[in-house]
């Protein structure tokens, strides 16, 4: 059964500040009510009437449009209205006031989208991707969160959780009913059914891990030796002056961060202090916070000078260092020496020069590529790490559900399912709890 509020909410939909519209949003069993206070009459539903809005004296606040969207088929599936003013925040202030002295309260941040989804209206997974389209930083952004909130990702996790759902099903059957002489471990091939769920899941939980960076956006981390040239690299990449350029080894003792935008991706870059043996305390404190963040990133650029043949002395400096697919070298300064790379490439490795931009356009190219998700890429999905968090532990139980069917223990491998299915069932709100709702959505903005 779904949740029904006896109280009504309002508040102003559009963002604060001046602009031609903006709008009053009410969700309630009170709303048509309200309306008829605020505006003299509740327009027929999904149309659109102009009309003076009035204030609990009857002072006319604004002349604009009303609309009514009953129930169930509105946003929220409650009686919805949107009153279409004019932009200004006086105007909204008034606006919102006369709805609320007509009976409605002020909405929490993220409540209107709280109660489609307790209404049954999307799932949690696309009321998150409805914040992340709100907040996208980027045009591919904009369009993976349209995917997820489309309910293509939610299709994708409950794939999986229906497969393990007809797994457990036929364990928890032969459990339960062992005078049915149900041999499961040999006649239904178990192993073989949880492998294929662990595939799709292991190329779900890749997929999300990229949406997940591109959500954030990508974290590249430049290391390397004092005057290899990290911060001029840093500059070309920003296309501007952003951390200071000296001849003077140890200049940059703590990190330096410019955000740039490569190819529709937003990329975060991290100038970091030079890697090497120091007494200095204040430059030991800068290296340390260079492998830091060298372990947190997502890509890291290894900039090395020309005679560094492949950074290894330099890369036993950076401890740890992400996997090596998320690691390359840089080979800068080649408008110094006569230095190209090797007949065939070096996968993993470029040449540039960060004073010339030289080389610049591949390592651009190089970290969209590592990155994922390129453009036209269909498969990605703009994830949380919360999605990720619960697909990893998901993989944890299938993987432990696999081993205690080897071993021929039954029960065992049922709890195991059983958990592994709940992992996926947070993920689209079918398991979940009050802290969890109330810390989604109370990052939403009010209105939404």
């Amino acid at each position: 059964m779904k949740p029904r509020f006896e109280d009504t909410i309002a508040a102003v939909a559009t963002p604060p500040g001046t602009g031609g519209v903006g709008i009053v949003r009410v969700s309630g069993p009170d709303a048509p009510a309200i309306c008829r206070v605020v505006t003299g009459a509740c327009p027929p539903p999904r149309q659109a009437r102009f009309g003076a809005m009035r204030d609990a004296a009857g002072e006319t606040i604004d002349q604009g449009i009303t609309l009514y969207f009953p129930a169930p088929h509105s946003f929220t599936g409650e009686d919805v209205v949107e009153l279409q003013g004019h932009g200004g925040v006086v105007v909204m202030d008034m606006l919102l006031g006369a709805c609320l002295d007509a009976g409605a309260r002020p909405a929490r941040p993220g409540e209107f989208s709280e109660r489609a989804f307790l209404a049954g209206r999307m799932d949690l997974a696309q009321a998150e991707a409805l914040a992340d389209l709100i907040e996208s930083a980027s045009e591919h952004a904009a369009r993976l969160a349209m995917k997820s909130l489309s309910g293509v990702f939610s299709e994708r996790v409950r794939e999986s959780a229906t497969a393990l759902l007809d797994i457990r099903t036929f364990v928890e059957a032969a459990i339960d009913f062992p005078d049915e002489e149900i041999d499961f471990l040999a006649e239904s091939d178990i192993a073989a059914r949880i492998e294929v769920v662990r595939t799709r899941l292991e190329r779900t939980v890749e997929e999300c891990r990229r949406g997940a960076a591109l959500r954030r956006g990508l974290e590249v981390v430049l290391c390397g030796a004092p005057n290899a040239g990290k911060s001029s690299l840093l500059n070309a990449l920003a296309r501007q002056s952003r951390a200071i350029v000296s001849a003077t080894a140890g200049t940059t003792r703590d990190t330096v961060d410019a955000e740039v935008r490569i190819g529709g991706v937003t990329i975060n870059l991290v100038d970091t202090a030079g890697l090497r043996e120091v007494a200095d305390e204040v430059e030991r404190e800068g290296i340390r916070r260079a492998r830091d963040a060298a372990s947190r990133a997502d890509i890291v650029l290894l900039v090395v000078e020309p005679g560094d043949d492949d950074g290894a002395a330099l890369a036993r400096l950076v401890d740890p260092l992400p996997a090596a697919s998320s690691v390359i070298v840089v080979h800068n300064k080649i408008d110094l020496v006569d230095e190209r790379p090797p007949e065939g490439g070096a996968p993993g490795h470029l040449w540039v020069s960060a004073k010339t931009g030289a080389g610049i356009d591949a390592l651009e190219h190089a970290l969209l590529e590592r990155a994922g998700p390129r453009a036209g890429t269909e498969s990605i999905f703009l994830a949380r790490r919360r999605h990720v968090d619960a697909l990893e532990r998901c993989l944890e139980f299938t993987h432990a559900a696999r081993m205690e069917c080897d071993a021929g223990y039954g029960e065992l491998m049922a709890e195991a399912l059983r958990l592994a299915h709940r992992a996926l069932g947070e993920i689209t709100g079918e398991v979940t709890s009050d802290d969890l709702l109330g810390e989604i959505f109370g990052s939403f903005c009010i209105g939404k």
